[in-house]
């Protein structure tokens, strides 16, 4: 099981979606929020709104984000971990373009980092709980 205490802040990011239904505006359609979290501070480095129909952040979003994420300390992790069955194809291509290393691992092994933050997405934006 991994856990924070096994990395040095930017050694490694977790990529995952923030909520866990889509967030439905009447303007623009339906979005999920996809962010990037050091694995180490649990601090969330960047997040992006993405299109529902589309799954996940474009090439050009890939890319904004992660250099959103490097901005904070001026550096980019060895390590990008992916839960399995979540579409990230241009984060993953974009990550491993620039050196990184993917890992996909099941999702509940990420539970200890990211469930904290998706409990604050649902409190601040009133959406139900987990399915």
């Amino acid at each position: 099981m991994l856990h924070p205490n096994q990395f040095q802040v930017n050694e490694a990011w977790i990529v995952f979606k923030l909520n866990d239904e889509p967030i439905h505006t009447e303007k623009d359609g339906d979005f999920d929020f996809i962010a990037l979290m050091d694995a180490a501070s649990c601090f969330i480095v960047s997040s992006s709104p993405t299109p529902s129909s589309a799954g996940e952040p474009t090439r050009l979003e890939a890319k904004r984000m992660l250099k959103q994420g490097k901005a904070h300390k001026n550096q980019l992790p060895k390590t990008l971990f992916v839960p399995e069955h979540q579409p990230a194809q241009q984060l993953k291509a974009e990550a491993e373009s620039h050196g990184i290393t993917v890992v996909e691992v099941p999702e509940d092994q990420l539970l200890l980092f990211i469930g904290e933050a998706r409990e604050g997405f649902r409190e601040q934006f009133g959406i139900g709980g987990a399915r």
